[in-house]
């Protein structure tokens, strides 16, 4: 597919993406407090059915822009909307690889937020496999093991690729084969290339700006260490395998009505009391960012 072939989508839930030439802008501006930082399962339905009836068909649809990684669990209904429809098309079972700082693997028994909602599409039959990569993120961590969900791990659906974390545990839990540390992100993205180009699969791309290293572009949570070339090599390689795909991590911020929200996002680290001026001159540079990887992708025929 061409640049000039597929469109670009805005899903417009927090006023934070600026404008791209040929863009679908979805309105969602009223569904910020519900979607935000995590939703009901319902609530995910309900918008996957919306979606199915405002976005192009699949094959016609570019990269899609969800807002802040506060929403990146909105990634699920694209996903498996693109696995369903290539599946229908070709039998094929769809590949997602996510660059991303943080796993999104993460229990949370309230529905599914945006650290969360991995399990959902690695479970799922349509999709072959699920690459996290770009993992700095303590989430991995020993400390932390127990809060990863380890079904995906365990069956085979599931990798993560980090870098500057000490994942040795998997070992104990014979999940070494779900684990690829490397000691940087160079290392990670030449492993990572190495694979994938290996193995061309239809693949569904998902990017958390969060991957980036803070010199490269401010998000609204704690960031990883690759370039924004190192993403460009990633996606270099997935040339004629892209089906779909997403970006997230702008910057905005939102006071939380709902309690339970207010305090969970303040306990996983998320600056809710940026400045309109950070914001304002952020947004800048995240616009910058976001037509490099656009075009980036539409090279790559995605």
């Amino acid at each position: 597919m061409t640049l000039q072939s597929r469109i670009p989508v805005v899903l417009d839930v927090d006023g934070a993406v600026g404008a791209l030439d040929g863009e679908l802008r979805i309105a969602l501006s009223d569904r910020q407090e519900a979607l935000r930082f995590g939703c009901s399962a319902r609530q995910l339905d309900q918008l996957a059915r919306d979606l199915a009836q405002l976005l192009p068909a699949v094959r016609r649809t570019g990269t899609t822009f969800i807002g802040s990684g506060d929403f990146h669990h909105l990634s699920v209904p694209l996903i498996l909307r693109c696995a369903r429809a290539l599946h229908a098309r070709t039998g094929q079972r769809l590949r997602v690889v996510v660059l991303d700082n943080h796993p999104d693997n993460m229990r949370f028994p309230f529905g599914v937020h945006c650290g969360s909602w991995v399990r959902q599409v690695a479970m799922d039959e349509a999709v072959s496999h699920v690459h996290v990569a770009g993992i700095t993120s303590a989430d991995i961590s020993v400390a932390h093991c127990w809060e990863n969900r380890l079904q995906p791990l365990r069956a085979g659906k599931l990798s993560y690729w980090s870098c500057g974390v000490d994942t040795r545990w998997a070992r104990w839990l014979g999940l070494d084969h779900a684990f690829h540390a490397h000691r940087d992100g160079a290392e990670l993205v030449a492993a990572l290339t190495a694979h994938l180009v290996a193995r061309p699969e239809p693949t569904y791309l998902s990017i958390d700006k969060d991957v980036l290293s803070t010199a490269v572009v401010q998000t609204n949570w704690d960031q990883g260490v690759l370039t924004l070339e190192q993403a460009g090599a990633v996606i270099d390689v997935l040339t004629g395998c892209i089906e779909g795909s997403d970006i997230t991590g702008e910057i905005s911020s939102h006071r939380y009505a709902t309690l339970w929200k207010r305090l969970l996002s303040g306990l996983d680290g998320q600056d809710i009391d940026l400045t309109a001026a950070a914001i304002d001159g952020g947004q800048g540079r995240q616009h910058e960012v976001n037509r490099a990887l656009i075009a980036r992708i539409a090279a790559a025929g995605g």
